[in-house]
């Protein structure tokens, strides 16, 4: 029908709005169905490459939620909520980083409502009830600044304890596993935000509290001690970055470095993977995603040398022998396409892909298995000296 208020020979011009690149139905997953009744005699959750790619989606989402409010999209035109709203969760928390006030993480709840609506009754088996998502650096203002901020904060002392938002995030998740209890409760983090999640997840293990926890791309720690292996020049260079950043010791708590050993900070970022007892120790096992051509991850997928699994330390350095006849206590998924460049090795977008292919690799990883040694290895008791009278 013709428009009554144009002419004859007038064209009228329509206005199509172009999809945004980072739109779900542009770049999300493609062949991940939403949630339905059907879900109640097979839950997709529990397929690992399902739950994989929700994970991937919900800190996707996160990242949205900060270029949303930096592009100031409304309700009506954010792009993060179609992140998460496809597989029935809604946002309950947002976590926001005081020095500048971007989003870095939040709090995504099963949302019942919207699963009552599609003849979704009861929550599917493996779904948990809710899930903290921390994304990682975004090369953006205004966040830029504190994100590179924490960044070198690990690379100078391994962790990321003195951070704003180490705080922030584990009153969030200690919250949730307080109100829907711990076995129901995720967490997950992609690059800098799979570092704080994995400490956050070791600092709620060392209290006995174990959460599911999906760490995408997390950053090595070997990556911050090649640095500090440097030359001369190069460390007079790393000293200078270092100060200018907050001290040591609001980074760490004494009690968790020795100042005096050497590689403290290396071991400091150890123990914490679980309660000390070797009662608890076990039962925490976080998921590692890590990519071969990705030097910011790929540490975790180096072999054990040979030689080094022998139980009398018979290698060089028995501070970091791997101890046999133990169950793994990381889950280390390993991904390689041949060599790819940096970004796209390191993307987000590679998890919820069609064409991914991960080997599982549940204790061979030599960077897991030095850290991981400690909480596999019964602490003998010492004799006390008896008192005569």
């Amino acid at each position: 029908m013709a428009n009554p208020e144009t002419q004859p020979g007038e064209t009228v011009a329509v206005k199509v709005e172009e999809a945004h690149p980072y739109a779900f139905h542009v770049c999300g997953p493609r062949n991940v169905a939403s949630p339905n009744w059907r879900d109640l005699i097979s839950s997709s959750w529990k397929d690992e490459n399902y739950k994989r790619t929700v994970y991937a989606c919900f800190i996707q989402g996160v990242y949205l939620l900060e270029l949303d409010r930096q592009e100031k999209r409304t309700a009506e035109n954010a792009l993060a909520p179609n992140w998460w709203i496809r597989f029935k969760y809604k946002l309950a928390q947002t976590l926001i980083d005081e020095r500048d006030g971007s989003t870095f993480g939040a709090v995504l709840e099963w949302d019942r409502s919207a699963a009552l609506a599609d003849m979704i009754l009861v929550r599917p088996t493996g779904a948990p009830k809710a899930v903290l998502a921390l994304r990682g650096t975004l090369l953006k203002s205004p966040t830029i600044r504190r994100d590179i901020e924490d960044d070198l904060r690990f690379l100078a002392w391994e962790s990321l304890k003195g951070s704003v938002r180490f705080k922030v995030a584990l009153d969030a998740l200690k919250s949730a596993a307080q109100r829907y209890g711990s076995s129901n409760v995720c967490i997950a983090g992609h690059s800098l935000g799979a570092g704080f999640a994995l400490q956050v997840g070791k600092a709620l293990a060392k209290d006995g509290i174990f959460v599911e926890a999906h760490l995408f791309n997390p950053p090595s720690i070997s990556v911050a001690m090649s640095l500090r292996n440097m030359g001369e020049k190069a460390g007079f260079v790393w000293n200078r970055v270092k100060s200018m950043l907050p001290s040591g010791g609001e980074a760490e708590s004494s009690r968790d470095i020795d100042e005096k050993a050497p590689n403290a900070g290396f071991r400091s970022w150890v123990p914490l993977f679980g309660d000390r007892t070797a009662s608890g120790l076990k039962k925490w096992a976080p998921n590692l995603y890590v990519n071969n051509s990705d030097y910011i991850c790929c540490s975790y997928a180096n072999p054990v040398p040979d030689g080094t699994e022998d139980r009398d330390g018979a290698g060089a350095n028995k501070e970091n022998v791997v101890p046999t006849n133990v169950s793994a206590a990381a889950k280390l998924f390993v991904t390689s396409k041949g060599k790819q460049k940096f970004l796209e090795a390191h993307g987000l977008e590679q998890w919820w892909s069609d064409d991914v292919q991960l080997q599982l690799a549940l204790h061979k990883s030599k960077l897991i298995s030095m850290q991981l040694k400690s909480l596999h290895t019964l602490t003998t008791p010492q004799p006390q000296p008896i008192l005569r009278q």
